[in-house]
């Protein structure tokens, strides 16, 4: 992913880009992600952009960049875009995903990237919670408790954010919201997958553990329009942990 740098000596994912881009060009341009995450969230498909001078085909650049990063770190395409392409202000859409590992022992290989979920939980509530979240609705109940932007958010859905020039609001439309199934060597796997046209902070995350709320008993389905409804975070859930969550895949038009 591309977090936030808050210090020199923090390594992250756009710092060891930045760094490999260094070495390989000579230019040191910083790279934009199409989104931020939490530490320990994961990305199957982040994008990210940026400007350089070097005339060096994609493809060699794809390839110097794989042999010039970590192990934990690679680049799967590089291509040419538009200038006025941005990895985030041109997205049109992102896909998430969220997986949980019902199961009494998670495999210590498999416990950085789910979250092990001690409760019995029903599957057939969690689906039917989740359809709820389909359709534009205010999201304000299933973001990162923050009293200032929620004031913001409050306020106004049209409101502009000097720093982003995104508009400032928790309004979101969320095109499809469902639970699967997928069997494993280890046992069953619940993956949650969202794909929608923007999300906040942090709400992925709230949303699956209102969803857990209701499948393992502790908040019915029938709770979950009044959840939405009452945009406020004392309403919903506990955020679930962060290592089960992906970034899958943003999509972009015309490039």
């Amino acid at each position: 992913m591309i977090p936030v740098v808050n210090s020199i000596s923090e390594r992250t994912i756009q710092g060891e880009l930045r760094s490999a881009l260094e070495r390989v060009t000579g230019e040191r341009p910083l790279p934009q992600g199409s989104g931020r995450t939490d530490a320990g969230v994961h990305a199957l498909g982040q994008v990210a952009s940026f400007e350089l001078a070097a005339p060096i085909p994609a493809e060699n650049l794809l390839r110097a960049l794989n042999r010039t990063l970590p192990d934990a770190i690679r680049v799967l395409e590089a291509r040419t875009v538009r200038s006025n392409f941005h990895a985030r202000h041109s997205a049109v859409a992102k896909t998430y995903e969220y997986r949980i590992f019902p199961e009494a022992i998670c495999p210590p290989m498999l416990a950085r990237y789910v979250y092990a979920c001690a409760w019995p939980l029903d599957v057939e509530k969690l689906e039917a919670a989740a359809r709820f979240f389909m359709g534009e609705h205010n999201f304000l109940s299933f973001v990162a408790t923050d009293p200032d932007l929620a004031a913001r958010y409050a306020a106004s859905r049209a409101e502009l954010d000097p720093k982003t020039q995104v508009t400032a609001t928790p309004i979101r439309t969320v095109y499809s919201s469902q639970w699967e199934r997928r069997q494993m060597e280890a046992g069953e796997l619940l993956a949650y997958r969202v794909r929608g046209n923007g999300f906040l902070h942090h709400m992925v995350r709230n949303l699956v553990g209102t969803m857990v709320d209701v499948g393992r008993g502790y908040r019915t389905v029938e709770d979950v329009p009044g959840i939405l409804a009452a945009r406020s975070r004392t309403a919903a859930g506990p955020t679930a942990p962060a290592k089960g969550l992906f970034l899958h895949s943003v999509e972009y038009g015309e490039e």
